[in-house]
């Protein structure tokens, strides 16, 4: 069995309130791991071209205020 669908089993199996606990960590887990990703994509300059569009839409006048 693989080390994916071990995880699986085991969540599986959890009583209640240890899946809540689960959740809850996973959930900061995987939300650290995107913030991480996202610093990296930019400062790899990945999201640059998108930044220049947006700056561009803008000084066209294509936004508006939220």
């Amino acid at each position: 069995m693989g080390n994916v669908q071990s995880i699986e089993k085991a969540v599986e199996g959890l009583p209640p309130s240890e899946l809540a606990e689960f959740r809850r960590w996973f959930a900061e887990f995987d939300a650290a791991a995107w913030d991480a990703q996202l610093e990296a994509d930019a400062s790899a300059g990945k999201l640059d071209a998108l930044a220049a569009e947006a700056l561009a839409e803008y000084e066209a006048g294509k936004s508006r205020e939220i």
